[in-house]
């Protein structure tokens, strides 16, 4: 790799020189090659991290505690698995503020799961933040529906699948390796992707609704039927 001063650093990554020294300060970039008491270079794998920090912030709207929690998950795991396993652990934290999930959610959670044959560890930090989310709706008086929950599984399901196996392809035209890195980007940065694409298809779908016309039915399709 062909090093670079602290300028070009800047340059490149598009963050100003203090910030770039604040991350180092906070271990979230690692330390260039000393080439003097005061200077170090840099290389593309420091562009490469900035970007992804920039990213994490940015785009996720993580904090930078979080960020740098899922950057050492992401140099201390040993596969793309633990790795983001990892990262949905600290993305999991809910604060000292927050209500354990009731008894009764993550009876529901378990019954989900076993539905839809998925398996989680006893415990597990994905099945609690669930549990939580159906507390809330009970609390203000929105419950959600067993159909509905079911409905919201059976929808995941294929785009899961597709996240899986595009760690692993290069079908959108990149060389990709299945390195624990390019399986954590795309975890966390495509959640704001389906979030967006939820809120477009809603809007469309309430204008087509409430605003029909005669020759242009509403894009609409029927739940699948629930197994019983």
């Amino acid at each position: 790799m062909i090093p670079m001063w602290m300028a070009e650093l800047s340059r490149l990554s598009g963050l100003s020189v203090p910030t770039i020294k604040f991350y180092l300060r906070e271990g979230l970039l690692p330390a260039g090659t000393a080439t003097g008491a005061t200077r170090s270079t840099y290389d593309e794998s420091h562009v490469r991290r900035l970007r992804l920090i920039r990213a994490l912030t940015d785009v996720a709207g993580l904090r930078l505690d979080t960020v740098k929690q899922v950057l050492d998950g992401i140099d201390s795991a040993e596969s793309w698995h633990d790795a983001v396993g990892s990262a949905h652990t600290r993305l999991a934290g809910t604060g000292e503020d927050s209500a354990p999930p009731t008894e009764a959610s993550l009876a529901r959670v378990d019954a989900l799961l076993e539905i839809q044959g998925w398996q989680l560890a006893p415990g597990h930090p994905q099945a609690e933040i669930l549990a939580r989310a159906l507390d809330a709706l009970d609390e203000v008086g929105h419950p959600m529906s067993e159909d509905m929950l079911w409905f919201y599984a059976h929808a995941i399901r294929p785009i899961a699948m597709e996240e899986v196996l595009w760690v692993h392809s290069d079908e959108h035209g990149e060389e990709i390796e299945a390195d624990v890195e390019s399986a954590v980007v795309r975890t966390i940065l495509t959640e704001p992707v389906i979030l967006a694409l939820r809120r477009i298809g809603q809007e469309n779908v309430s204008r087509q609704l409430n605003e029909p016309k005669p020759d242009v039915p509403p894009d609409m399709r029927m739940w699948p039927e629930r197994d019983r």
